[in-house]
Parts: structure tokens; C-alpha cells; sequence
């Protein structure tokens, strides 16, 4: 069995266009008071060697990384171009990120990186290359053998973890799509990945309601109990600690939070408001349900604002801490 925790993490590094390079050099000269393991960006080296005060340096392997990690931001140059104008998205910025996202996956499936941690994307500029995915949890799902709709995304900060259980489809769609299966697809999902991931022995998973104030009965939604209840009561009987419907305005505030480990909800912005809201900067995507370990920021390219210097690096700083701690706790797990 490969010694993931020993390994350096690979870091795809996102558009080239966007905040991507800077957040990673950034994270680099913060390796020491945030604790970072070594790791190592994958792009364009030409993208790295402008930033401020990050000296960087070529790799050829990524074993080389923890090596040179103390000195300098180790770079796995793949893609042979200019440097990108920041702001200004292209289809060559594209297809860097796209192929870094793909050596990343590789090196990590084949144990050589320790974790993929993925930096932000313009999905827009990668479908006109190709890409045919919902986004980069579904692309790093099937080349880890899982299918697309197996790979389960959880937003997580310090104090909130939330699983939407449906993601990026209309509003309108979501009550056809929340099916008893899907809720109990995604509440072993969430169960699993607390014990494992997260080290929590006994996983206390809370669910929101679809409709306002739960369905109240069923006076304002039938959801809750004729979908999500049975789905709930089988999930019980296989010994899953997990609340019925409760409504998703009064589940949020600290003292509820203080209640459940993890937070299921029917649909993405339910879920995502009340994360972003408290963990704005630190918030940390990482994708449920994969023989590696996945994490990215909580964030998007940021054309507007790359290559100014401003860009916060908090959130990718906390994709690769919380990368490390999934990691050292499947080392626990799998021994």
C-alpha cells in the first residue's frame, strides 16, 4: 500500500488566466505558519516566474518536490507557451489547465502525489476545448473509475460541512431529481467520508427540507414525506445517525450547527449560501467518494482581479491543509 502521506501534493494549476498561480505561490511563502506539506504546482513554468517574492523551480519528477519544497515553489512544467496575460482567458490557457488537471489525477492515482488539489477553472473556456464535463469533481471522478454521479461534493470550513444533493441543474428540476435513492446515495456518501476523511467514529448527518418550513405537514410540500422520510427510516435501519427534515432556515445558526457533523441539502444554493456566508475565505471543496484525496478553494478564477497582487489565498491554503488531514486520516483508517 503507497504511503499517500508521505507523498508531495500535486497542484493543477487552474487557468493560467485567473488567480491559480497566484494563490499557489502565495500558499508557498505561507508554507511555514500554515504548516503545508510540500507540494507542487503543475502548469506552464513561464505562469509562476513573474510572482512576487516565489522563487521557483523546475521539477522533473515529483519526488523532487519535498526536496526543493524549503526553498523554492517546485514546478512540473508541462505546457510550452508564454506567459498568460492575467484577465485575459484563451483557449491555450484552456488547454494548460486541462492537462495539468489530467497529469495531477494521474500522478496522484498512480501514488506518486499524495492529493490532487485543483485550482480554479473557467468551465467556459474548457468546453471549447473539449471538456464535457458538469465541472472538475465529475472530470476527477471518472478518471478515478467512479461514475460521474458517485463523486460526491462537499463544501467544508472550520465550523460547517454541507453535501448539496443535487448540484448544478435549474431550481425547477430539483424536486424530480431528489429521489430516495439519491438521498440515500449521498447520506453513505457523507457518512463514509466523516469516519474516513475527517476521523469522526460516529457521524451525526442532519438533512434540510426541500420546501419552506419542512413542508410543514405536507400543507406547503409533499417532498419530506413522500420522498425523503422512507429514505431517512432506511438509512436508520442500517445504523445511520441522521435527523428527518428539518427547515433549512433554522439550521444554520451556531447552536444548531453544534448539533450534526455534516449537512445534507436538497439543492446547490441551499447549501452553498449558509457555507460561503461563514467561510467566505476559507471554504474548501473536496469530492466524496474517490480512492484519492481531491480538495480545491471554494472560489472561481477571478479574472478580475488576477494579476494584481490582491488575490486571497486563504481558501487554497485550507484545500491543501484539509487535503493533509483527509490523507493522515485513510492512512488510520486503511491500517
Amino acid at each position: 500500500m503507497a504511503d499517500w502521506n508521505a507523498k508531495p501534493f500535486a497542484i493543477s494549476c487552474g487557468d493560467p488566466a485567473g488567480v491559480g498561480p497566484e494563490i499557489i505561490g502565495k500558499s508557498w511563502q505561507q508554507r511555514v505558519e500554515a504548516g503545508l506539506k510540500p507540494f507542487f504546482a503543475i502548469g506552464n513554468m513561464a505562469d509562476f516566474e513573474n510572482l512576487t517574492g516565489v522563487p521557483t523551480q523546475k521539477i522533473e519528477q515529483p519526488a523532487e518536490a519535498s526536496e526543493i519544497f524549503g526553498d523554492a515553489l517546485p514546478i512540473l512544467h508541462i505546457h510550452e507557451a508564454d506567459a498568460a496575460v492575467p484577465g485575459e482567458a484563451t483557449l491555450d490557457g484552456a488547454q494548460c489547465s486541462l492537462h495539468a488537471l489530467e497529469i495531477a489525477c494521474g500522478l496522484t492515482r498512480s501514488g506518486d502525489a499524495g492529493a490532487v488539489i485543483t485550482a480554479p477553472v473557467s468551465k467556459s473556456q474548457l468546453y471549447k476545448v473539449g471538456f464535457r464535463y458538469p465541472g472538475q469533481t465529475e472530470f476527477v471522478s471518472e478518471r478515478c473509475g467512479i461514475a460521474r454521479e458517485n463523486g460526491v461534493m462537499m463544501l467544508a470550513g472550520p465550523s460547517l460541512r454541507v453535501i448539496p444533493m443535487t448540484t448544478h441543474i435549474p431550481l425547477k428540476d430539483v424536486p424530480e431529481q431528489l429521489t430516495g435513492m439519491l438521498i440515500i446515495a449521498r447520506a453513505r456518501a457523507a457518512q463514509k467520508a466523516m469516519i474516513r476523511n475527517f476521523g469522526i467514529e460516529k457521524p451525526r448527518i442532519a438533512i434540510a427540507g426541500l420546501n419552506p418550513h419542512a413542508g410543514e405537514d405536507g400543507n406547503i410540500g409533499e417532498e419530506e414525506q413522500r420522498i425523503m422520510q422512507p429514505a431517512i427510516d432506511e438509512l436508520r435501519q442500517e445504523g445511520i445517525n441522521i435527523t428527518d427534515p428539518i427547515p433549512a432556515d433554522s439550521m444554520f445558526h451556531e447552536e444548531a450547527r453544534a448539533k450534526y457533523d455534516v449537512a445534507l441539502c436538497p439543492y446547490h444554493d441551499q447549501a452553498l449560501i449558509p457555507l460561503k456566508t461563514l467561510h467566505f475565505f476559507d471554504g474548501v471543496n473536496i469530492t466524496l467518494g474517490l480512492p484519492i484525496v481531491r480538495t480545491s478553494p471554494d472560489h472561481g478564477t477571478a479574472f478580475d482581479i488576477a494579476g494584481q497582487g490582491i488575490a486571497d489565498p486563504r481558501s487554497m491554503i485550507a484545500a491543501i491543509q484539509m487535503a493533509a488531514t483527509a490523507v493522515a486520516n485513510r492512512q488510520i483508517y486503511d491500517h
